[in-house]
């Protein structure tokens, strides 16, 4: 397997893949799939120096990716903190994808002036909270309620973890 910076030529395959996230339900908190257009103007907000994305693919087929987003965009005192998001591809889950992106992604952060990651995940989405757990982001938090799924509501988890000492 081969972690990279996404380029333009992936935003066919992170595009599917978010969208069989969305069409799963639980997994992410849009209703509606996006489009490729969407999609490439997502990844052109990402600075690959500070808030990359990265892919993991294997022989040559992308199968799924990460990405360190501003958390609270603008608000110059969370400047050091990130927003950790990761979706994978249903044809390559349990496979140890997710875990090799997480260690990427920490062993990233540093030179991306990261030094706390926050992850929000919906209450049901038990494998992504998994992974977090495995890598010892704790709980930071807890919206009861707040994501409509039709007549569903589900929670909002967040988690967090510190990167460096204070």
């Amino acid at each position: 397997m081969n972690i990279r910076p996404a380029t333009e030529q992936d935003i066919p395959a992170i595009t599917e893949i978010y969208n069989q996230a969305i069409r799963a339900g639980g997994m992410t908190a849009d209703l509606e799939e996006v489009t490729q257009g969407e999609r490439r103007q997502w990844l052109a907000a990402h600075n690959p120096a500070t808030r990359p994305v990265f892919v993991a693919e294997e022989k040559g087929t992308v199968c799924g990716y990460l990405s360190l987003s501003d958390y609270r965009s603008g608000r110059s005192a969370l400047h050091h903190t990130a927003e950790i998001s990761y979706y994978l591809h249903h044809d390559f889950l349990r496979l140890g994808i997710g875990s090799a992106l997480m260690r990427h992604a920490l062993a990233a952060c540093p030179a991306c002036g990261i030094d706390t990651l926050i992850a929000i995940v919906l209450e049901g989405n038990a494998a992504s909270i998994k992974l977090l757990e495995g890598f010892d982001f704790a709980r930071w938090g807890h919206l009861p309620e707040v994501a409509h799924f039709g007549d569903r509501r589900i929670d909002h988890l967040y988690f967090g973890k510190q990167l460096k000492e204070n």
